[in-house]
């Protein structure tokens, strides 16, 4: 019974990772300003174009449904045509896998870097990730992947736990527990839910590490913690230096009747200002 329920579940990874057609990006990084400014322990979130990635982006409200981890070249991973795998996620029906950078050159993406991480704590947290190659994705629950199947309206408060169920097999995972669980191994928050000691005079905050499996990609975009990364504005951007399709008008012209800086409108007083004689009293 367990082979069946294993192969069906397979099918149905399958299904759901099947790229849906029209996807455009708005706004793709540019490749080589991505390549310059990537960092060893920086969150790479990812707008997927697939079925399943249509799902998470519903139940979480947010354009993030995939997360990758850069941790720098892997060891034997590499591209037939020479480039290094420098990413580690977990993908349905692979689970934990390796990636070329190139691979969302054409994708909407965000980088999140943690902010103040030691380069010690930097190399744990990809060591942590890499150790994990191999992992399986975790689709023992066929339930939790059959509903996907049916477009039913879910109320806001239920949208986390109906992708934080699993089958609590610690050999496999999804992609932002992944990430979550290689933070947690140097204790630097994500989301933490915080709790408040003390007295009134010494009041102190208390994290508690959430449950991995409750996060989703757009935690590290809303994260505190976590500082957004944006490669055209870092290497250094010029909108000046900008060739736009029509031809810019000249500056008059733009500016109107008004000029380019128009006069100040004097606000009217809020006092009333006095009287420069004094007004007849009526005649009684």
């Amino acid at each position: 019974m367990g082979v069946v329920l294993d192969t069906f579940g397979k099918w149905i990874a399958s299904y759901l990772q099947k790229e849906v057609h029209g996807y455009e990006p708005f706004t793709p990084s540019e490749p080589d300003h991505l390549r310059n400014i990537v960092q060893p322990g920086d969150v790479l979130l990812v707008e997927g174009n697939n079925r399943i990635s249509g799902i998470i982006k519903y139940l979480t409200q947010s354009t993030w449904s995939h997360a990758a981890l850069y941790v720098g070249p892997v060891d034997g991973a590499t591209e037939p045509d020479g480039e290094a795998h420098v990413l580690i996620e977990a993908n349905i029906g692979e689970g934990v896998t390796t990636a070329p950078l190139s691979k969302y050159f054409t994708y909407h993406t965000r980088l999140c870097r943690p902010v103040g991480l030691t380069f010690e704590d930097r190399y744990t947290v990809c060591r942590y990730a890499i150790n994990r190659i191999g992992f399986g994705y975790d689709t023992k629950n066929i339930l939790d992947l059959m509903r996907y199947l049916i477009p039913l309206p879910i109320p806001q408060r239920f949208r986390r736990r109906m992708i934080a169920f699993g089958s609590g097999d610690p050999t496999k995972i999804i992609c932002s527990a992944l990430i979550a669980q290689a933070f947690d191994a140097v204790r630097y928050p994500i989301l933490p839910k915080i709790t408040r000691a003390g007295s009134r005079q010494a009041r102190r905050e208390i994290l508690h590490i959430r449950d991995s499996s409750l996060y989703m990609p757009r935690d590290f975009d809303i994260s505190p913690y976590f500082e957004i990364v944006k490669p055209t504005i870092v290497t250094g951007f010029d909108y000046t230096a900008l060739h736009w399709a029509d031809k810019q008008k000249p500056l008059q012209e733009v500016a109107g009747e008004f000029g380019v800086f128009p006069e100040t409108v004097k606000a009217p007083p809020l006092a009333p200002e006095a009287a420069d004689q004094e007004a007849p009293l009526p005649a009684t």
